[in-house]
């Protein structure tokens, strides 16, 4: 039997496949695992790419409230559904690049949930994701990224560059394919802030 969530995920990637960046919608394992780190009396959480909403709804079994979800979605029917999943959830219908002009109705959130598929998207790209979403995570916040690959899909150029570490979070056997957590956070004394938007 075929999970609600796989027909409409493989029907978005039929049409657009490099944007979704894989065929089935990510496993409870992964998003067990790429929220562990979320405690559950944090406060915002920006969750990038959220698609079906997979690990939206962990976030909320973790305990974090739907009112303290933010989901910037891309493809225009997955938006329109997790309104409808989600409907006290902020639902933003834009592409995560966008956050590198920094969103007018976007707070500072404690922590990101990417389910991006990073090594589909050029550098600069990347880079512009990264500048964004840290201008709007808070000192100290934490960035969460999965991949399919065998290392960090932000290369350490790109760490280097925007002054950011990244650390193996675990990796799970139990998805389709099996899926590696990194957690992506700003080296000490960093200056990656709102001063690299452009004017």
């Amino acid at each position: 039997m075929i999970h609600s969530d796989t027909l409409p995920f493989l029907r978005a990637w039929i049409s657009a496949p490099l944007r979704v960046g894989a065929i089935v919608p990510s496993g409870s394992a992964l998003a067990r695992l790429i929220t562990s780190g979320v405690p559950g009396c944090s406060g915002r959480v920006l969750e990038l790419g959220p698609g079906t909403g997979v690990f939206t709804r962990a976030l909320i079994d973790r305990g974090v409230l739907e009112e303290n979800l933010a989901l910037v979605e891309f493809d225009p029917d997955f938006a329109r559904s997790l309104a409808l999943r989600f409907p006290l959830a902020q639902v933003i219908n834009s592409d995560a690049a966008a956050l590198y002009r920094r969103h007018p109705d976007l707070a500072i959130v404690q922590t990101v949930i990417s389910g991006l598929p990073l090594l589909s998207f050029s550098q600069s790209k990347v880079v512009k994701i990264l500048v964004g979403t840290f201008a709007h995570l808070e000192p100290g916040g934490a960035f969460y990224q999965f991949t399919y690959g065998r290392s960090c899909p932000v290369s350490r150029r790109i760490l280097d560059r925007l002054h950011l570490k990244a650390s193996l979070v675990g990796k799970t056997y139990s998805n389709l394919p099996p899926a590696t957590v990194y957690k992506i956070t700003r080296r000490p004394f960093s200056h990656l802030t709102h001063c690299l938007f452009p004017v």
